[in-house]
């Protein structure tokens, strides 16, 4: 397909909070940040969707023919334990706890991300930014804005949001809800003001600090975003995305910054975009709550990780998700219905010739703000359309799943069959025991039937005789 599809993208913009025409700063580019991780920890499944949803727009533009630049920042310094500016540096707190070095935590956690990042088939993107690449950059950017918007306390270098238009209007409702969540800090005008650099406490020695004109110290977390943007996206750039989290505090903060530095009304990017929340019963998506869900836990109990992409997929990124081990489960069984599909088409597809994918549906769909769950619904009609050629079907399952990213020309069932971590039996001895009761019922020698498949429950092995997609087993972790 040369031509890019013709249908406008519309995407929703918090800040108008309205659904917007696209219409790049560059003509022919895409330039968009994403709000990344503070490595202190492992992810939670509920901080990957973000990345997910940012991997889909990031996906749909290039789909739609624009040449993306995407960064996403990496926070190794500077967010407080409290995202409302109050408390500890999280980093300096993690490697006080596990005594190690804070560079160490930082590299450990940030691999891991990197890990989740290639097991969910998120692209990578043009520019991992590492926030302490950039603090002598950040020092230069608070110079500049000092003097008319900033004060000094004890504590360091705040930001009086007085001193720009309409502060916090990306936060909803434009209510004093978000300020309520901001300790109270000795000396601040104003509950809103914010730090931009803080001072380390007299008699206390960071494993992060820098020097600069308001004491030895490290920068906020909301001045890194301000900062890395502008230096790899200039300013104004296109899109800015993160969880719904950051639209009460962070992201407010960054625009005041960006006016500040712009001396406009500016707020940096032209869109700002979210994800909403993940939400789990249980409360096991706390990290404080020891076995925490990250996607590793999901493989370790048997579950593919592009489930999980697939069950992020078929919400709206808009809408809360819950998550529930049930959900996940039945995302796995439509994902595994859609591999399956697309290697029978395969086999009756000569992939060396040409089929013209037929895109429209797509286009119309992704163009409405990232309407993945209705592509996903249209591609399961695609796999049984037997007016359309077999090449022309497996064309078009390609150029949805560019968009989609579910590998699904690619993946095979088998793929699928991840074994839980605490499994003991072996796949060879399942199928084994597999063939032996098929062969029993297929002589209708029920007992022996039925004895086997006791035999394989004890020993964790979910037979699936109901499977609609023929007999199937799962290892119960």
């Amino acid at each position: 397909m040369t031509d890019a599809p013709a249908l406008p993208l519309k995407l929703f913009n918090s800040l108008t909070r309205s659904l917007e025409e696209f219409v790049p700063v560059h003509p022919g580019e895409a330039r968009v940040y994403s709000c990344g991780p503070t490595v202190y920890n492992y992810p939670h499944i509920g901080n990957m969707r973000a990345y997910v949803f940012a991997d889909t727009l990031g996906r749909t533009l290039s789909f739609k023919g624009y040449k993306l630049t995407h960064v996403i920042n990496i926070t190794d310094v500077g967010h407080l334990t409290d995202d409302a500016d109050a408390g500890e540096d999280k980093l300096e707190k993690a490697a006080a706890e596990k005594a190690q070095s804070i560079w160490d935590i930082a590299r450990h956690y940030t691999e891991a991300y990197w890990d989740d990042i290639k097991a969910l088939n998120i692209r990578q993107p043009a520019h991992w930014s590492i926030a302490t690449d950039y603090v002598p950059a950040m020092i230069d950017f608070a110079k500049a804005i000092a003097d008319r918007h900033c004060y000094e306390l004890e504590g360091g270098l705040y930001f009086d949001t007085t001193t720009v238009a309409h502060y916090g209007s990306l936060a909803r409702a434009g209510t004093d809800e978000g300020e309520s969540r901001i300790d109270p800090v000795e000396g601040k005008r104003h509950a809103a003001d914010f730090a931009i650099w803080r001072k380390t406490p007299a008699g206390e020695t960071r494993q992060m600090e820098w020097d600069s004109p308001w004491g030895k110290g490290a920068p906020g977390w909301h001045l890194e975003c301000s900062v890395m943007s502008e230096a790899l996206l200039g300013f104004p750039f296109d899109i800015h995305t993160g969880g719904i989290d950051h639209r009460e505090i962070h992201h407010p903060n960054e625009i005041a910054q960006n006016q500040a530095h712009s001396c406009s009304d500016a707020s940096g990017a032209r869109f700002w975009m979210h994800n909403n929340f993940l939400v789990e019963r249980s409360g096991k998506m706390s990290k404080s709550s020891g076995e925490f869900l990250r996607v590793q836990l999901l493989i370790d109990k048997g579950y593919h990780p592009l489930a999980y992409r697939l069950m992020c997929l078929q919400a709206h990124y808009r809408s809360e998700l819950e998550f529930s081990w049930e959900g996940l489960g039945a995302a796995l069984t439509r994902l595994k219905r859609l591999v399956m599909g697309v290697e029978k088409l395969k086999a009756q597809t000569d992939l060396a010739v040409s089929g013209e994918p037929v895109t429209d549906f797509l286009d119309e769909a992704i163009s409405n703000d990232l309407n993945t769950s209705v592509v996903l619904t249209t591609l399961e009609a695609i796999l049984t359309m037997k007016k359309v050629s077999p090449a022309e079907r497996i064309r078009t399952i390609e150029k949805i799943d560019d968009v989609l990213g579910l590998q699904l020309l690619s993946l095979s069932r088998a793929d699928l069959r991840l074994r839980p971590k605490n499994a003991t039996i072996t796949e060879a001895v399942i199928e084994a025991t597999l063939t032996r009761r098929k062969e029993a019922r297929a002589n209708k020698d029920f007992s022996t039937s039925d004895a086997l498949r006791d035999e394989l429950v004890a020993a964790g092995v979910e037979v699936m005789d109901g499977d609609p997609l023929g007999w199937d087993w799962r290892l119960e972790a």
